[in-house]
């Protein structure tokens, strides 16, 4: 950990269509990598690339200040005008040692997120970590580091709250749909073609809806969007047309007027007079006051899922705390296991010796005599040295782990 470094650069510091620039893809990673450790005396290294961070992992003796900075930006070679130089390098965040462990485990358990307690990052750092492992940019040191950032990650995932209640809009109204047990076959009439019903639409999917009908003013969006989800898609002028029905209307549009009139949602019903399911994440609102007073609908709208989710936010920071502390304590136990590891590395030739000096014994030292022995002397020495060999080899690692970590109770 005494060479651990790493440079970031996040969304704390620099907005993200900024930070976009510092994306490497993927075919010319592996080169750029390359030549930041040959030009830079970095013996290990990964990188991990996010939508709201790119950050640096990487090990060396070398103080990294603001010359080392440039000098890696500059031999990263991202093709930069001079003024994006400039502001990364005045708005980069340098971890060093301890801090800097402290940093990635922070970042693993989306403690440093966007969002605080969203598990996609521990999978994206894992992710980005075997990629450079296996293009050989790591090895002995960053494994360790990086067994250890795991444990850590799943321990407050496991034993917090820091990731228990969604706070997204999408998926709490996923939640709301799903709490009202709606069946599988339940007919699905989607306004709107955007990011926020496709990503509705595909926890829908995933929980195995099927019967969607899509409406957009692009037709041709509203297409891709249904040959995604094997539904019909449909002008947006044809829905008051539309008498196929539906159980379930989920809307969010730009429009600046409700969608969803009163006559509209009327022509929609056909007669029906179940009760509905009203999902409306636009802002302004795609239906109209009359039709959420009118008729028997179960509605969900974005103001109530925002303040749910403002609600779940709270108390994920509220578990911050106790994330904190199950870092803190790794950490601590991080360096024992640190030391441990010094100590086999440094005992890694012992096997060897031990092993030569068993042999020089047989066939050197005590040759002669050896030679004089019966076949079932010979099998009994040779069990003997054997049995000798393993503990003489053990015994000594075991001994300097017990010290260790005795004088580290002390």
């Amino acid at each position: 950990m005494e060479y651990l470094k790493i440079i970031a650069f996040t969304h704390k510091q620099i907005d993200l269509k900024a930070l976009g620039k510092l994306v490497i893809c993927e075919q010319t990673l592996d080169d750029r990598l390359k030549n930041i450790q040959e030009e830079l005396n970095i013996e290990e290294i990964f990188y991990v690339g996010t939508c709201n961070r790119v950050e640096f992992i990487f090990t060396t003796p070398q103080t990294v200040d603001r010359a080392f900075t440039e000098d890696f930006l500059r031999v990263l070679d991202m093709g930069l005008p001079e003024e994006y130089m400039e502001a990364f390098v005045d708005n980069v965040s340098v971890y060093e040692k301890v801090e800097a462990f402290n940093h990635l485990l922070r970042t693993s358990c989306s403690l440093e997120s966007l969002v605080v307690g969203e598990k996609e990052i521990l999978a994206q750092i894992r992710k980005a970590y075997e990629n450079c492992r296996l293009a050989g940019f790591t090895g002995d040191g960053l494994r360790t580091l990086m067994e250890r950032v795991v444990k850590t990650a799943k321990e407050v995932y496991t034993n917090t709250n820091i990731s228990k209640n969604p706070v997204s809009v999408v998926s709490l109204a996923y939640r709301k749909l799903r709490d009202l047990s709606m069946c599988a076959n339940s007919r699905l009439l989607i306004i709107g073609s955007g990011e926020t019903n496709k990503n509705l639409a595909q926890y829908l999917k995933k929980h195995k809806y099927s019967n969607f009908s899509i409406f957009n003013r692009t037709v041709e969006n509203a297409a891709s969007m249904a040959a995604d989800l094997n539904a019909v898609a449909y002008p947006l002028s044809e829905l008051e047309n539309f008498s196929g029905g539906f159980d379930v209307i989920i809307t969010c549009t730009g429009a600046t007027e409700p969608i969803l009139t009163e006559a509209l949602y009327k022509k929609l019903l056909n007669g029906d007079t179940d009760k509905k399911v009203i999902v409306d994440l636009a802002i302004p609102n795609d239906t109209a006051p009359e039709v959420v007073k009118n008729y028997p609908i179960h509605y969900i709208e974005v103001e109530s899922l925002k303040e749910i989710a403002r609600k779940n936010i709270q108390e994920r920071y509220n578990e911050l705390v106790h994330a904190e502390t199950i870092i803190e304590q790794n950490i601590k136990e991080f360096d024992l296991v640190l030391r441990q590891r010094k100590i086999e590395i440094a005992m890694s030739s012992v096997p060897k010796k031990i092993k030569e000096i068993k042999m020089t014994a047989l066939n050197g030292v005590f040759a002669d005599e050896i030679s004089t022995m019966d076949d079932n002397a010979k099998l009994i020495l040779e069990r003997v040295m054997n049995y000798m060999e393993k503990k003489c080899i053990s015994v000594p690692m075991v001994m300097a782990k017990e010290i260790l970590v005795n004088n580290n109770e002390i």
